[in-house]
């Protein structure tokens, strides 16, 4: 099936969801679509491993009671529809599913369990439902390239999603950005890889579809789909649409736990459970309660500086890591700042430090970024320091984002630590010097170049698209609470 078929059947289900009384915008419609597309899958996988058992003489049996198999409820034998096919979703079908276990490690029936104990069926209409489902229907997930191209569909979901609410509160970080982080960080099969803060699954996505074509046998693809990939995710929706993205992306068992990370004490963190790679980028601007923040040796209500400590505990002897940031992060010397940058500098290799255009992160934050790179090799000796050109002067606006070719010069450049008018290496002892100041900006030696500013409509047209995407948000959050 080609993407555009694919397209239109994704885009076909949303318009019909869209229509239904209980759905109130791209959130509920893509959390929807998620579980339904989710039980597809999970029959197509079954009926893999029922034809692999036969091909071994083995007999299989299957990890779902007919009743609840996809298949089975679907049909018309079944004849659920209109409020009948809701009774038995709402009733059976996810009791049912929210309360299996699997018997080993690797069971996908836990992955079952954790998704449907965290999602709701949001449609009134068991009619309109009957429509999505025939939709679905046509979708087969045996197919590698139809599930590839859906993988990619999926993500374009997800990031609408962002884009019109929000995300629960989470920033989508831009595809281009993501890839290259991985790319610049090259994971290999068999190190683990690691997001604290892991959304809908963006970076472990990407990472896994870097990997993909490395694993040529079966035990590279059993380590790179069961053991790899680890995160932690604390909001009920993002937890949820990060393990069907990650499942929908080929994983058989994405490490997921739905929890907060910063509720760890850091202190008490052992060396089999860190990781060889970390990929992330932490929420930024919040705030951590006094309780929270006992948990790290530098106490501070800031949630970034606080996610920089874990992932530096988190970090494997050898291992590296690339984190976006908050420009705030590098430049600022107050206390805790300086005493965790110092710490970071002195105890691992602060390599690299990337300093992103303003705009990546539009509509949902004008905050400037950075991503900083550091691993576990030695004591940092020098900084490279490379500042990501504008494409023509162009600035990033909300129709206007970060591009892949945004990063081809600093993917070339990487590895070499070359200097340019763009990249520059500065001794430690002089970052030590500046009270930590990691900032590209405060070292660049051709000098700072005034930011050219956009018209002021163009400023009045960001705030109007940020002001309707709250005000859609809270009549959501109104409709849920009625």
């Amino acid at each position: 099936m080609s993407k555009n078929e694919l397209s239109n059947i994704i885009n076909k289900c949303c318009d019909i969801l869209r229509t239904d009384d209980g759905i109130s915008g791209a959130v509920h419609y893509t959390e929807m679509l998620s579980w339904l597309l989710y039980l597809k899958f999970f029959q197509d996988k079954e009926k893999e491993r029922q034809e692999m058992a036969a091909l071994s003489g083995e007999e299989y049996t299957p990890l779902i009671d007919v009743k609840y198999q996809w298949d089975y409820w679907t049909s018309q034998d079944a004849g659920l529809t209109g409020k009948e096919l809701i009774d038995f979703i709402n009733d059976d079908l996810f009791p049912y599913l929210a309360s299996l276990k699997g018997n080993k490690e690797g069971d996908p029936r836990d992955i079952i369990r954790e998704i449907f104990t965290n999602s709701n069926n949001r449609v009134n209409s068991g009619y309109l439902l009957s429509d999505v489902i025939s939709e679905i229907k046509k979708i087969h997930f045996e197919i590698g390239d139809d599930m590839f191209t859906l993988s990619h569909i999926y993500e374009d979901l997800l990031k609408s999603m962002g884009e019109g609410g929000g995300n629960s509160g989470e920033f989508y970080t831009p595809r281009p950005l993501v890839k290259t982080i991985v790319e610049l960080l090259e994971p290999k099969i068999g190190e683990t890889i690691y997001d604290p803060a892991c959304g809908t699954g963006g970076f472990l996505a990407e990472a896994h579809l870097h990997l993909m074509p490395k694993a040529k046998t079966p035990e590279k693809r059993r380590i790179l789909n069961n053991k790899t990939f680890h995160g932690v995710e604390k909001t009920p929706l993002p937890f949820v649409l990060c393990l069907m993205n990650l499942t929908l992306h080929g994983m058989d068992y994405p490490r997921i736990a739905k929890s907060n990370t910063l509720n760890r004490d850091i202190r008490g963190i052992e060396d089999h459970e860190k990781h060889d790679v970390i990929l992330a980028n932490p929420p930024f601007g919040g705030k951590e309660q006094r309780m929270i923040q006992k948990n790290f040796p530098i106490e501070s209500n800031a949630t970034e500086l606080l996610f920089l400590q874990h992932m530096e505990k988190m970090l494997k002897v050898n291992g590296r890591a690339g984190v976006v940031v908050p420009e705030g992060v590098l430049f600022q010397t107050n206390s805790a700042y300086k005493s965790f940058k110092e710490k970071l500098i002195k105890e691992c290799n602060v390599h690299s430090v990337v300093s992103l255009p303003a705009g990546v992160f539009l509509p949902y934050s004008a905050v400037k970024t950075s991503v900083i790179f550091f691993d576990k090799t030695k004591r940092t000796e020098d900084v490279w320091f490379y500042e990501v050109p504008l494409l023509k002067d162009k600035k990033l606006t909300k129709k206007n984002g970060i591009s892949e070719k945004h990063f081809e010069e600093l993917i070339k450049l990487f590895k070499k630590r070359e200097e340019t008018e763009r990249s520059w290496l500065v001794p430690v002892d002089k970052i030590l010097e500046a009270d930590t100041n990691l900032s590209a900006a405060h070292y660049n030696p051709h000098g700072i170049e005034a930011e050219e500013l956009l018209e002021p409509e163009q400023y009045a047209e960001e705030i109007k698209d940020l002001l309707q995407s709250s005000l859609k948000n809270i009549d959501e959050l109104l409709e849920e609470l009625k």
